[in-house]
Order: structure tokens, then sequence, then C-alpha cells
């Protein structure tokens, strides 16, 4: 430090590139500790919830649902067609707006514990590096050493695991996009008579086995956006993994830990200098800068830090859940008029949305005039034809579909059979015919009132315009 200006030269490159502009490969310590305990309890079960949302029905719905091909999406077994796109932004603005608050008041945290990247990063892939390389030391040894028995028996047995870990993903993956009776299907079928959905598996593999195995965390440090949105949402007042500076540079800086001696009285940090917490970061940074974006906020160096200071007997909390404000100034978290505005949007879209999934209906029926049909005279009366769409949402197939017209007076023809089926979330077309006397129609264009039933039942309702000739007797 010079002048009083801190040195931020670090923030000129990331810590995964060198100089020379080549990849910097991490190999962090093992973590361990109450903070990763917690982590891969909520990791299991997200785990666990990511790889059967897609398997789990309710009222016969997938649970989750992102089938863009048929532009069909469920989100919690409630599905979603093209009609509803509107119902699906918003729930993706307010799944926006949500993260944003949850950022402004606690920094990346769901990086470090929600996102499925780190989740399967930290909680699988890791956790197999470590099984069969070692940890830290041996993997650095490992990666030096000579292309011997006992590094080609290592990398062959990690490479295996990780591609059928990979093939399992993108299976799921699939099942996400395409549903999962579909991927079961398509399974008993075998691959050889499903060789394009077997092509995207593969490449599907292929992507996450890259991402796993070799860019790892680049994800979060390069590709990820929301590491560089972070740096727009966070203020002084924000909740991060921080290292408390103060406490731990005291008046003459860090300095290496010597037994029996009063640090306060000498003026030197808590910080010990032990660099535990760099060899423990899966981005391979050092916490002790200050906030970057390369940190996801995962928590392990809050727990190999405490270890540390339970060790040599000074008070744990050297780096912990804090903002810099409390660091600085000791002030305790409260809610800012930003986060106050961000929950007042939030909770107003969440009850434009419910209001909206309360007036969805759960049959929609469109009907349109046939394109480029004139009107036709039939005797006395005038004849149209018109196209229709009926959507149904539910899980009850119509099975006996009828129209009504019930302004003006006049008759309806189905072309084919006198009634449509309609499956269960599915739809139907047709064509049918609305006959009307001359003498009815009150001008050139009338707007016709056409009800739809279900055995009797009414469904729908659905208006459409009638066109008819300009001069009447």
């Amino acid at each position: 430090m010079e002048n009083n200006i801190p040195d931020e030269s670090f923030r000129d490159s990331i810590s995964t590139i060198d100089e020379k502009g080549k990849r910097v490969y991490v190999h962090p310590k093992k973590p361990s500790g109450p903070f990763y305990n917690k982590r891969k309890i909520v990791s299991y079960l997200l785990l666990a919830f990511l790889l059967s949302a897609p398997f789990i029905k309710i009222n016969g719905n997938q649970f989750l649902l992102f089938n863009v091909i048929d532009r069909r999406f469920n989100i919690f077994s409630f599905p979603f067609w093209p009609q509803d796109f509107h119902l699906f932004v918003i729930s993706m603005i307010i799944g926006v707006v949500g993260l944003a608050l949850f950022t402004v008041a606690f920094g990346r945290i769901f990086c470090g514990w929600f996102c499925p990247q780190t989740i399967f990063m930290e909680m699988v892939f890791r956790r197999i590096e470590f099984w069969i390389d070692g940890d830290r030391a041996q993997q650095i040894r490992l990666s030096k050493q000579s292309w011997d028995a006992e590094k080609i028996r290592k990398r062959v047995t990690k490479w295996i695991v990780f591609f059928i870990i990979s093939f399992v993903i993108a299976n799921v993956f699939l099942a996400y996009l395409i549903g999962s009776d579909e991927l079961i299907e398509f399974i008993k079928e075998g691959p050889a008579q499903n060789t394009g959905t077997l092509i995207a598996l593969l490449i599907f593999t292929g992507v996450f086995y890259f991402i796993y195995a070799w860019f790892r965390e680049q994800v979060c440090i390069i590709a990820c956006p929301y590491g560089r949105m972070q740096g727009v949402l966070l203020d002084n007042k924000t909740i991060n993994v921080a290292y408390d500076h103060v406490r731990g540079e005291g008046e003459i800086g860090r300095a290496k830990f010597n037994k029996n001696e009063d640090r306060k009285a000498l003026g030197k940090g808590d910080c010990i200098d032990c660099k535990v917490c760099v060899h423990v970061c899966p981005t391979g940074i050092d916490i002790r800068n200050g906030v970057q974006l390369e940190c996801i906020n995962c928590t392990a160096c809050i727990d190999e830090c405490d270890s540390i200071m339970e060790k040599v007997g000074l008070p744990k909390g050297l780096i912990r859940y804090a903002s810099e404000d409390e660091i600085v100034k000791k002030e305790p978290f409260k809610l800012t008029t930003r986060m106050k505005g961000y929950i007042a949007v939030l909770t107003i879209l969440i009850g434009v949305f419910i209001g909206m999934l309360f007036l969805r209906n759960d049959v929609e029926a469109t009907i349109l005039h046939a394109p480029g049909q004139m009107f036709q005279h039939d005797g006395d009366k005038i004849s149209n034809i018109y196209n229709y769409d009926i959507i149904n949402k539910t899980e009850k197939e119509f099975e006996h579909v009828t129209f009504k017209l019930v302004e003006p007076k006049g008759e309806i023809k189905l072309v084919g059979s006198p009634f449509a089926k309609v499956p269960k979330q599915g739809m139907t077309k047709g064509t049918f015919f609305v006959k009307i006397l001359e003498s009815n129609l009150q001008g050139e264009k009338v707007e016709l009132k056409i009800e739809v039933y279900n055995n009797n039942k009414l469904i729908e309702t659905a208006t459409t315009n009638f066109v008819g000739p300009r001069n009447f007797n």
C-alpha cells in the first residue's frame, strides 16, 4: 500500500489466467466445516429435486417442462400454452426481480448455495475428483507427474465417471425439454429407432462433460452474466462473504502467527497470512482483496478461516457474512430504500400474476373466418365458412363438443362429424359453416357470438365476424 491508496492491480486480470494468457487450473483444498455441511444438505436436496422434477406428475402434468419445440411449458405442474405466454413472461420477470432483490440484500449467495452449475461442480464432480485424485497437494503433484501407470489409471477412471454422470445429466435435461414420457419411450424403442435423439443426447453429454471436466469455474467467472450483473446491484449495505479488513489488518497489517505474543499490542491484525482461504477457494481468488466478481459466496473460506482462528486462539468470524458498513461502521443490516422498492415491485408483480391465474380459462376457442373465402348464397340464407381451434388445458378429454350460435339467430353446421373431440392437454382443429337468414343481417359485417359446449355443458364463448352482401332488400 502506497500513499494510502490500496493496490487494486489484481482487478486487471482474473485469477485463472496467467500473465501470458494461459489457463491456470484451480486445485482447491477439500472444504470442511459447518457451512460446508449445511451446503451439502441443501445441495443434495436440490439435486434430488432437479433429477426427479421431470418425472414427477401432479394431475397428469409433468412437474417441470420446458418444451420449446411444441411451445408447451409446465411450471410446478401448472401448464402454460402459447396462449398463456403472457403468464410465462410475467413469471420469468418475477424470477428476475426476486433474484435482483436477493442479490441487493445478500450478494451472490444464490451462486454458492442454489445454482445448478455450482451444485454439480462442487458437490458431484469435485467430490469425485477428491475421491480419485486426492486433496489439493496430491492433485497438484499428479498434474505435474509424467504419464505413468498411476496417472493414466486415475485420469481414465475420472474421465469415464465424468462421462457417465454427464450422460445421466443430459438425459434428465432432455426430459425437461421433450417430456419424461417421450424420453422413456425413446429408451424403450432403443437408439437404433431414434438416431436423431441419440445424436442430440450425445451433444448435450459433450457440452456437460466439457463444462465439468475442463471449463469448470470459468462458467462462473467468464460465461455467467449474473457475476457481471451483481456489480451494479451490490453496495456497502449488501451482505456478502467478506473479510473483516479492519480486524484482520490491524495497524501494521497481517503477520505470521507467533505463540505467546500480544498481537493487538504490537499492532498486528488477526490475519496470520496462512493463505488457507485462498487454497480452499474454488475460483482461486483471495477473499482478502475485497468484493470480486469471481466470488460465488460458497463459504468455504469462512469454514477454513474459523478453523484456523480456533487453532491459534483468536476469535472466529474474521471472514463471515457481513456488509462493508457492518465491518467499517459497525452498522447492523437493515432494509434500504432500494430494497423496499424491489419488494414493492415484486409484491405488485406477484399480485398481478395471481390475478391472471384466477382469470385464466381452462379452455380456449379461436374461431376465424376462413382466409380468402367470401360469403355464399344458400337460398334465403347467407353462408360463411370458419376455421376453429379448441385448446383443452385440463386433464379431461372432451368427447362431444358442439357449437351454438347465440347472436344473431342462425345455424352452425360442422364439416364432417356433427361434433368434435378434444384430447386432454391437447387441441383440435376443424371447419364449420354458419348460415343466417339474409333478413336477419343488419349490415355488411355482423359480430357473431358462439358458445362452445361439451356434453351440453358450456365451456367457452367466442366471437367472430360474419360477412354478408352490401345491399339489402
